[in-house]
C-alpha cells in the first residue's frame, strides 16, 4: 500500500534517531534482583546487546540471538522500529535466591507509545543476581501453497498525448453514516463511520471543523490514523476525531468534510479476527481480546486493529484503535487487546473489528 510508505519511513527516521542516542549502561555484577533487571533494561535502552544478556542466567531457554529478537522484534515489526523509552520495575516477592521483578516498558515509535508489562524471575548466580530469561517461541512456517484468489483494482491514467476526453476517472463517492459527539478527558471527540458507496476503491480522509456559538471556526481536525484510509467498494470504516481542550456547551456546531480519492487496491491479505472478547487485563482495566489470522501467505509487518463499538440501538458509542508489535506470519493467530472506556462497557452491545495493515514486500 503505497500511501503508507511515508509512514514506514518516518518511523525508520525516528528508529535510527533514536538508534544514535546515548543511554547510560553498565555490566556490572548486579547485587540486587531489581538492580539485575533494571541493569540489563538499560543496556537493551543503549542497544548494547550483548552487555544486556550478560544480565541474563545460563539456566535461560534464550541464547543471544533469540534474546535480542525478542526485544528487538521480528520480519519488520513495529518493535523492529520502536525505542525503549522508559523502564519502571518494582519487586513483587524476594527470597534468599529467587526473586519476582515486575517490569513496565514503554516503547516510542512514529505512530505513537506502546507499552509491554513483564513478570521476570531472577535468580542468584554465584555472587551476583541475573535474569531467568524466558524468550518467545519462534514460529516457524511449513512450505506450503496458498491459493491466491482475491479482486484487485488497477488504474490507467490518460497520459499527456492522450485524447480521451477532458477528464479522467472521476474521484469515488463516499458518505458519511453517523456522526456523535462527546465529551472525554477535557476534549471533544467526534465518532462515527464512512462508506465508500461506489464500485471502485477509494482513499478516504474524515475531517472536522468545530464551529462556536458566534458561528466562528475555533477547531479543525482529521482523523488521522483513527480510521481505516483505504476502503474498497461498499466499505465501512469507523473514524474517530479528538479535539483535546474542548467543551461541547462551547459548540453551536460541527462541520464534516470527507474526502476521497481513486487509489489502486486489493482485497489481499484477508485477516480474519478470532475469538473476540471483552474482558479486565492484568491491569484490571477493560478491554476488547481477540486474535489475528492472516489467511494469505505474506507477511503482515504492522497490524493496526480499529474496534467500533454499538450500543443496542446501533449508535456508535466508541472508536479505539491499537498498533500489534508483532508481524502476521502467513497462517499463525497473534493475539491483540485495544481499550474500550470503563464507564461505557455496561452500554456495549455489540463490536466490529477491522485490521489495517502495512507488508514491507507489498508494492502498488
Amino acid at each position: 500500500m503505497k500511501y503508507l510508505l511515508p509512514l514506514a519511513f518516518a518511523v525508520l527516521t525516528v528508529a535510527l534517531i533514536a538508534a544514535g542516542s546515548v543511554h547510560e549502561s553498565s555490566t556490572a555484577p548486579a547485587s540486587t534482583p531489581e538492580g539485575a533487571v533494571q541493569s540489563m533494561l538499560h543496556n537493551v535502552q543503549a542497544r548494547n546487546w550483548k552487555g544486556a544478556y550478560s544480565y541474563v542466567t545460563a539456566g535461560s531457554n534464550s541464547d543471544a540471538g533469540s534474546f535480542q529478537r525478542d526485544l528487538q522484534g521480528r520480519y519488520s515489526s513495529l518493535k523492529t522500529y520502536s525505542q525503549l523509552e522508559t523502564i519502571n520495575t518494582r519487586v513483587l516477592r524476594e527470597g534468599e535466591n529467587e526473586a519476582l521483578v515486575r517490569t513496565e516498558l514503554k516503547y516510542s515509535t512514529a505512530v505513537g507509545a506502546f507499552y509491554d508489562t513483564r513478570d521476570l524471575k531472577v535468580v542468584r548466580d554465584g555472587v551476583a543476581w541475573k535474569v531467568l530469561w524466558q524468550s518467545e517461541k519462534e514460529v516457524s512456517v511449513p512450505p506450503q501453497v496458498i491459493p491466491v484468489n482475491y479482486l484487485r483494482w488497477d488504474i490507467i491514467y490518460r497520459g499527456a498525448g492522450d485524447d480521451w476526453g477532458a477528464q479522467n476517472v472521476e474521484n469515488p463517492h463516499v458518505r458519511i453514516l453517523s456522526m456523535n459527539p462527546t465529551e472525554h478527558d477535557g476534549g471533544i471527540i467526534i465518532l462515527g463511520e464512512i462508506e465508500n458507496e461506489d464500485t471502485v476503491p477509494a482513499f478516504v480522509s474524515v475531517a472536522a471543523t468545530l464551529i462556536n456559538k458566534s458561528g466562528q471556526d475555533v477547531a479543525q481536525e482529521a482523523s488521522f490514523d483513527k480510521t481505516s484510509h483505504v476502503l474498497l467498494p461498499k466499505e465501512i470504516s469507523p473514524y474517530r476525531i479528538d479535539f483535546p481542550k474542548m467543551k461541547l456547551a462551547d459548540i453551536k456546531s460541527v462541520r464534516m468534510k470527507p474526502d476521497s480519492m481513486l487509489v489502486p487496491a486489493s482485497a489481499d491479505p484477508v485477516i480474519g479476527v478470532l475469538h473476540q472478547r471483552v474482558e479486565k487485563d492484568n491491569k484490571g482495566r477493560t478491554v476488547l481480546r481477540g486474535e489475528l489470522l492472516n489467511e494469505s501467505g505474506q507477511t503482515v509487518n504492522i497490524p493496526h486493529v480499529l474496534a467500533t463499538f454499538y450500543d443496542a440501538s446501533g449508535k456508535v458509542i466508541w472508536v479505539s484503535d491499537g498498533y500489534v508489535d508483532h508481524a502476521l506470519l502467513p497462517q499463525t493467530p497473534q493475539s491483540f487487546a485495544v481499550d474500550l472506556r470503563e464507564e461505557l462497557a455496561a452500554q456495549v452491545h455489540s463490536y466490529r473489528v477491522t485490521v489495517n495493515q502495512y507488508s514491507l514486500t507489498r508494492g502498488e
